[in-house]
């Protein structure tokens, strides 16, 4: 008997796979722990995210630079941010079971999968480590980037110089990143390997706390826009002890999850404790002269640093709703994989071929469907789990009068319109 499925994140998980959004990696081998595979469905969706991202920090404003850093950097980048020496988490292992957990999730002294007695904590690196080149020797190792912000950082001269920028001014990036996290978990929140979306904002000293207050604001009112429930949203304060070594201030944007308020983006002031440390460590100059007062400084940087994974989940969560005949996906049409489903209401009639053609002209400029398989209200169904906002139905009436059926997700209501109305409709609705 097939295992019954209680709750949010187990459902989310099956629809995931059953529609083609996120599959296990590597599941013909058995897997392989916190690894994901985007199927169809899902890469649309992150691609559609990262371009909704890029969008807003770099094509709506006039003061961010994009970039696009390598993966694999000099290993002395790594030593300068402090990663080397301190990007670790207490470890420790049951003598029983051989389960690893981090020592900070664990109450008391016993193992919580079996109560077997726990080793001694000890500190591990979470820092991916390989080698560059044929030798594997200590001289040859370098590091899979942890984070991409040092990328932004050890590139501050080159995009200021080459782009002719004032401060302040930003560098936005999407990048992949990689941690070995002892206890990653939660479907795709915690995973080794990860998509973030960070812009680092440089700005003159004594102006960051007042930049620090515009960015919180921006990066909340951009989860809004996106389609997130603004009650499930709030601003969570780090404490001193919370604190990274690097930081002045720092705040989190939270979102409720089916497991409790997680954080979902960083917004930090780093101070200028990331530029001192590369002009240290690499000994070039790094600074900024400004030409109105004459003074030379290093900037300070404001950072916003979101997860791509982390959102496309909180999004999918955000938007799974059950009703009593469907499931349905409430995406933002700005984001949703599939734009439009186009449908004959059935295979007879010429209804088809017009079909087809709708579907043909629509598929060149935005994501559409075509579907003439089953009830039209089984088509529908699909659709609403998918996420897919708009319908179009082909029907009797359509070599009649020239028109179709609109179907709202959400509402399911229909209206007719006009053929020649279609792309204007859904560009109004769809924001293309």
């Amino acid at each position: 008997m097939e295992k019954k499925i209680n709750n949010v994140m187990d459902k989310l998980v099956s629809l995931c796979k059953r529609r083609g959004f996120i599959y296990q990696s590597s599941e013909i081998y058995g897997g392989i722990n916190s690894c994901w595979d985007y199927g169809p469905l899902g890469v649309e969706m992150k691609k559609n995210i990262k371009d909704f991202w890029w969008r807003s920090m770099v094509y709506e404003r006039n003061d961010i630079e994009g970039l696009d850093a390598s993966i694999l950097m000099h290993p002395m980048i790594w030593k300068a941010s402090g990663h080397v020496d301190g990007f670790t988490d207490p470890l420790v292992d049951c003598k029983k079971c051989k389960n690893r957990f981090k020592a900070t999730d664990i109450k008391g002294d016993k193992c919580p999968m079996c109560g077997g007695e726990l080793t001694e904590s000890r500190q591990f690196n979470l820092m991916f480590k390989t080698f560059m080149g044929p030798v594997e020797d200590e001289a040859s190792i370098v590091y899979l980037r942890p984070e991409t912000a040092q990328g932004i950082y050890v590139n501050f001269l080159n995009v200021l110089n080459s782009s002719r920028r004032k401060i302040p001014f930003g560098i936005a990036q999407i990048g992949k990143a990689f941690r070995n996290e002892i206890t990653p978990g939660n479907f795709i929140f915690r995973t080794r390997e990860f998509e973030q979306m960070e812009m680092q904002y440089f700005v003159k000293p004594g102006t960051d706390e007042e930049w620090l207050e515009k960015w919180k604001q921006e990066r909340m009112e951009w989860y809004i826009k996106l389609g997130l429930k603004k009650e499930k949203l709030i601003f969570h304060k780090h404490s001193k002890d919370e604190l990274a070594h690097y930081a002045k201030d720092a705040y989190d944007v939270q979102y409720e999850f089916p497991f409790g308020f997680q954080e979902l983006e960083g917004i930090h002031n780093r101070t200028d404790f990331d530029l001192s440390r590369h002009q240290q460590f690499s000994g070039k100059i790094i600074n900024y002269f400004e030409e109105s007062t004459k003074e030379r400084y290093i900037p300070y940087i404001i950072e916003t640093s979101a997860g791509c994974d982390r959102t496309l989940l909180t999004c999918l969560v955000n938007a799974y709703d059950e009703e009593e005949e469907r499931v349905v996906l409430r995406l933002s049409p700005v984001i949703a994989p599939i734009k439009v489903a186009v449908f004959p209401l059935v295979n007879r009639d010429g209804m088809p071929e017009i079909a087809k053609k709708v579907y043909e002209d629509l598929r060149k400029k935005i994501k559409a469907f075509f579907d003439d398989s089953g009830s039209i209200g089984r088509r529908y169904r699909r659709q609403d789990e998918a996420g897919t906002p708009f319908a179009l139905t082909i029907d009797g009436e359509t070599p009649e009068n020239n028109t179709v059926t609109l179907r709202e997700r959400d509402s399911m209501k229909q209206i007719r319109i006009s053929m020649d109305k279609i792309d204007e409709v859904l560009k109004e609705k769809i924001s293309l």
